[in-house]
């Protein structure tokens, strides 16, 4: 599985007012809000394969709400639906958040956010204290005059590794320069399978994409004890869903997949809830199956500020509106770019390998099959708490 990243650009930050109550309620929220992205996401790119990473796009937003206030401030806690100002969501995510950065049984986990500051820039004590204890965030000064464009995905890995801070211009408002901060979150996960795929029972078999085009794909296959169960949607579409667990539990991948070929997953994505994945989840049971999935590989890259906005997140990007002065204890800040980049990659052992034969596997038996030869919808999730790491489609293995 490999990295998933999130850059956020900005110029200033915000805080809200308080919302959540139990750890129930939060996790539901979490969950909704993953969903809420997908399906943003998802209507702007009909049929195309994407992955997006709903803790990656939440922490830098938490971290913003230490410096936001007023209006900004409530905006952000209600497109999170949750404020870290409320004392009770603030020790339960950090306490999440400081178990997940782990290496056991062949499993990591890392979630890190550094908020990169033009030197010079001045900045409250209390906000410092803040981010430096959220989700192993960090401050660290930079020289932000090269303008954000020019910042390239690759390039934010070897700057963070070299110590070096992203470009970012110099922004006017009247006569007063404004100093500039660029947000950074990154969340990897890399695992192998608590039963791996067998890269040589890896076949070429048919896909049948979105728009009704058959590819034969490499499509992995193992004979497993998994948690699998059949349900409807609240329209009635049936679906099956699969529950592939990662090597000490760390993680989950979850598969919801339409039993219908000719039902597409538009028709499923907008009866998507919380409460629908929790019913399913809580339902699986195990079952020795035979389970074909395709290997593939995803990477995107999001323009967060037209989704934000969508949301009612509109003063953060305001020169005139936002309000982040907790930030600095002055005006001045507001966030000039919101980009999110997100990468995933699933073979046989659940990283990186290669390794396909041309023979077709024979069903051997009668036990139940789940093949993925249609476009299906995954969650990368931790399994006890449902907290969602990422979330996607796959339209087109090849792609």
């Amino acid at each position: 599985m490999g990295p998933l990243l999130l850059a956020l650009f900005l110029l200033h930050s915000c805080l809200p007012g308080g919302i959540s109550d139990l750890r129930e309620d939060l996790m539901f929220l979490k969950t909704e809000h993953a969903l809420r992205l997908y399906r943003s996401v998802a209507a702007e790119r009909s049929g195309d394969n994407l992955v997006i990473s709903p803790v990656g796009v939440s922490i830098p937003l938490e971290i913003l709400q230490f410096g936001a206030q007023g209006n900004t401030g409530r905006q952000l806690a209600e497109a999170l639906g949750y404020t870290v100002r409320d004392q009770r969501v603030k020790e339960f995510l950090h306490a999440v958040y400081a178990t997940l950065p782990n290496s056991s049984q062949g499993a990591r986990m890392e979630l890190a956010c550094t908020l990169f500051v033009q030197v010079g820039t001045t900045l409250s004590p209390c906000f410092v204290e803040q981010v430096s204890r959220w989700a192993n965030s960090s401050l660290e000064p930079a020289n932000l005059s090269e303008p954000i464009s020019a910042i390239q995905e690759d390039e934010w890995a070897s700057r963070q590794t070299a110590g070096e801070g992203p470009g970012g211009s110099m922004r006017e408002r009247g006569n007063a320069a404004l100093a500039q901060l660029a947000l950074v979150s990154t969340m990897s996960f890399r695992s192998t399978w608590r039963q791996r795929f067998s890269s040589t029972d890896t076949q070429l078999l048919p896909f049948t994409c979105a728009q009704g085009r058959v590819l034969r794909v490499p499509t992995m296959y193992q004979m497993a004890e998994v948690n699998y169960g059949q349900f409807r949607d609240p329209a009635g579409h049936q679906v099956g869903v699969l529950e592939l667990p990662y090597l000490g539990s760390t993680a989950s991948l979850l598969l919801v997949l339409p039993r219908d070929k000719d039902t597409p997953l538009a028709h499923i994505e907008p009866h998507l809830t919380a409460s629908i994945i929790h019913i399913w989840t809580s339902s699986l049971r195990r079952a020795r199956m035979d389970v074909f999935l395709p290997r593939f590989r995803i990477q995107n890259h999001f323009n967060l500020k037209s989704i934000l906005n969508s949301w009612g997140v509109t003063d953060l990007f305001d020169p005139l509106k936002a309000n982040l002065k907790g930030i600095s204890g002055q005006d001045g800040f507001y966030v000039s770019e919101a980009i999110h980049k997100a990468k995933v990659e699933v073979s046989e052992e659940g990283t990186k390998t290669s390794a396909a034969t041309a023979l077709l596997l024979l069903k051997r038996s009668r036990i139940p099959i789940f093949k993925a030869d249609r476009p299906f919808i995954f969650f990368l999730r931790e399994p006890n708490t449902g907290f969602v790491f990422s979330i996607g489609r796959v339209s087109n293995p090849l792609d």
